[in-house]
């Protein structure tokens, strides 16, 4: 097999591989850890249950890998709000629209359904012990403090603020999971005017 060949078997293993990935997400996401099955991963992504089970042993590791790019990705972004060259206020509402867009939901919500679960494996506890919502909370805290000393944000404890802001994402993430479109996600400036000045 030439090296093309071999590059472009591996282009489409990827590719696969993602394509479950995604597709596990949203399953996770909105039917919960407890609630997912393999048959209905394999019926959002459109592949066999081969297919699954020759890149993952297990439902239990395919969720393990989830949460961690979930915890990866919403971490990092979090951290990197403190170094967007724009006003605090802009960079929650930035931080806001990026949970409530189509991709940024379905992490969040995984995250959230995770932590909710009883039975999760023990490698999701480790990365939650890790990742916890204080060190979210903790990143957060400057750009809030910032806010408020520019009079943009609402002056009141700062953690009890962002722990506020977090519950009503979580709840509007949690009342829309199925997504059948009984429930209208509120716009972000509805979400601000919660703690904007």
């Amino acid at each position: 097999m030439s090296p093309l060949q071999k590059e472009q078997l591996s282009l489409i293993r990827d590719e696969r591989k993602d394509q479950i990935m995604r597709a596990a997400l949203k399953v996770f996401a909105r039917r919960g850890v407890a609630g997912t099955k393999i048959s209905m991963i394999v019926a959002e992504a459109g592949v066999s249950q081969g297919l699954f089970y020759h890149y993952f042993k297990s439902k239990d590791e395919a969720l393990i890998a989830l949460v961690q790019e979930a915890m990866d990705i919403s971490y990092t972004a979090t951290k990197s709000l403190r170094e967007m060259p724009v006003a605090p206020l802009e960079k929650i509402r930035f931080l806001t629209q990026s949970i409530l867009d189509d991709e940024g939901k379905y992490y969040f919500l995984l995250i959230y359904q995770a932590r909710m679960a009883e039975d999760v494996p023990v490698q999701v506890k480790e990365l939650f012990s890790r990742f916890t919502m204080k060190s979210y909370v903790d990143l957060l805290r400057p750009v809030f403090e910032e806010g408020q000393r520019a009079g943009d944000i609402a002056a009141g404890d700062l953690d009890e603020m962002i722990s506020c802001y977090f519950t009503i994402l979580s709840g509007v993430m949690v009342v829309n999971a199925k997504g059948d479109g009984d429930y209208r996600i509120p716009q972000v400036d509805m979400i601000m005017r919660l703690f904007v000045r």
